[in-house]
């Protein structure tokens, strides 16, 4: 005898043995109990959740001459005849394959005829979705109506093409995602029957790997024990097998780019590529490792709800204190834009790589994002040196030196007026008052004020200057400035010149000569 695949092999055969869906299970067994059958159910799920297993074991127990408990007994002649196919009050349509008009006429002329075995005529139509339009109105009258001796159960991965008219006409039973624990359980307990010696992290990443679906959970087994035949499957071979990589590469591919290392972000895309791993499902793995390490630094999350181990769980932490949570969303963004590209591509690593030179090179985008992430680089390096002009006998050049160097700034005679203060004051709650992108802006900006006791806003880098000045930008933040302090202040945005310094250009007015101290609070003089 030929061999049989997995997932045909130990296909359940009765509800109890149907995993992860029982609420579905449940509702099922008691209609069938207590004889409250409906004429027509609507399955609805992902691939591999039971839709098409369910229906059948549904049929078999509608039919069953000796029913346990709603379940089928598995023993009787119409039980062993649908287990078998031979049984024609069992009808399976691929309905991809018969989407037609005629198919589905054929199908409400047959429904005229009583089952010649069994109670029921059941109608098992997968993925129905892909009936035409027409199809669809000639099955309507029938569904709504069938004769009592007809179930019509109708299979989708694709709920939202089906049309209302048959949504109202049928009993809709969503098939969820299978849980990764319950298909770990699942392929346990079938590495046992089958005699194969399999180590449990391998089983816990084929399980991931297969997104809940139990069915891709037992293809990719197969193939795992296929390729490594009479060999203990561990988790290393399973890597291998299905082209997916250990998440400590993805751990230093965002080392690489974090610190914005381009060559050697690269050379892991360049080592991934040569070991010949799928660069969708890098991507795809990738996008869930940061998706991880996204929830591990804003909530405490169980490693079980993350479908992780607990030493990963205790690395993902360790890794998130190292990186700002905005920057991760950042990644993410990026990285589910190539996702969605590299599905329609023959390019797929050259749209990695540049990918990668993007996150790595912020300075490169224009976006909210990409300029928030250059504005924290400016702000953690910019206590690191400072330039310091040389004499004027050599412009353009200048030393580095990590000593601070006292500017001259202009006197100023007169003191500052009293509605100056009042921002001064509370300059730090009014930024708090403003949206984050704006408010990151201001914080690169210091306070000024020119002769006609105008109060001024200066970027200290070109950037900020440029967002500063976009039309009606300054006109927001002089009229959250006017209400903070309830009245009219002239505020105006004071560009610095190329090559021009805050301190030898700017009266400093936050800290005038050292006599005034700052406060959220208060003035001291």
């Amino acid at each position: 005898m030929s061999y049989v695949a997995l997932y045909r092999k130990f296909r359940p055969a009765y509800f109890s043995e149907v995993k992860g869906q029982d609420a579905i299970v449940t509702t099922l067994k008691n209609q069938i109990r207590s004889g409250r059958i409906g004429h027509a159910y609507l399955f609805c799920g992902t691939r591999g959740t039971g839709k098409t297993t369910v229906a059948k074991i549904l049929a078999k127990a509608v039919n069953c001459e000796h029913p346990v408990d709603g379940e089928p007994c598995g023993e009787c002649a119409v039980c062993k005849g649908i287990a078998a196919g031979t049984l024609l009050n069992v009808i399976e349509i691929d309905a991809a394959s018969n989407s037609g008009v005629e198919n589905v006429r054929q199908i409400v002329d047959e429904v005229s005829y009583a089952p010649t075995e069994g109670k029921y005529k059941v109608y098992i139509l997968d993925e129905v979705h892909m009936l035409s339009t027409g199809a669809f109105n000639a099955l309507l009258k029938t569904l709504e109506e069938p004769p009592e001796y007809v179930i019509f159960i109708l299979a989708t991965t694709e709920a939202h093409k089906i049309p209302i008219t048959i949504h109202s006409r049928c009993q809709r039973y969503d098939f969820k995602r299978i849980s990764l624990e319950t298909i770990t359980d699942r392929l346990r307990e079938l590495t046992e029957k089958e005699g194969t010696d399999v180590e449990e992290e391998a089983l816990r990443f084929v399980a991931k790997e297969a997104d809940g679906s139990m069915r891709d959970a037992l293809s990719l087994l197969d193939q795992c024990l296929a390729f490594h035949y009479g060999e203990k499957l561990t988790y290393e071979k399973a890597l291998d097998v299905l082209g997916a990589v250990d998440d400590g590469i993805f751990a230093q591919m965002l080392s690489a780019i974090t610190e914005r290392n381009v060559t050697q972000a690269l050379s892991k895309v360049e080592e991934i590529a040569v070991q010949g791993r799928d660069l969708t499902q890098f991507v795809a793995d990738f996008l869930w490792f940061l998706r991880n390490l996204m929830l591990v630094k804003t909530s405490d999350i169980p490693a079980e709800r993350l479908e992780i181990s607990r030493e990963s769980l205790d690395r993902l932490k360790a890794i998130s204190e190292k990186v700002d949570l905005n920057i991760i969303m950042r990644y993410i963004r990026v990285l589910s834009s190539l996702s969605a590209d590299m599905k329609y591509s023959d390019q797929k690593r050259v749209l990695l790589e540049v990918a990668i030179i993007r996150m790595c090179k912020p300075q490169m985008e224009t976006d909210t994002d990409s300029i928030l992430d250059r504005l924290r680089d400016l702000e953690n390096r910019s206590g690191e040196v400072q330039f310091i002009p040389l004499t004027a006998g050599t412009p353009g050049e200048a030393v580095l030196s990590s000593a601070p160097v006292r500017k001259q700034r202009p006197v100023r005679e007169k003191a500052l007026p009293e509605d100056i203060q009042k921002v001064l004051s509370s300059w730090n709650a009014i930024k708090e008052t403003i949206d984050g992108p704006l408010r990151a802006q201001l914080n690169q900006c210091k306070l000024s004020i020119n002769d006609d006791d105008v109060l001024l806003i200066v970027p200290l880098n070109s950037l900020t200057g440029k967002i500063l000045s976009k039309d009606g930008t300054m006109d927001k933040v002089k009229e959250i400035i006017c209400e903070s302090v309830e009245k009219d202040i002239p505020v105006e945005l004071s560009l610095l010149k190329q090559g021009e310094d805050f301190g030898s250009s700017y009266v400093d007015i936050e800290k005038l000569f050292g006599d005034i101290v700052v406060r959220d609070d208060s003035i001291v003089m």
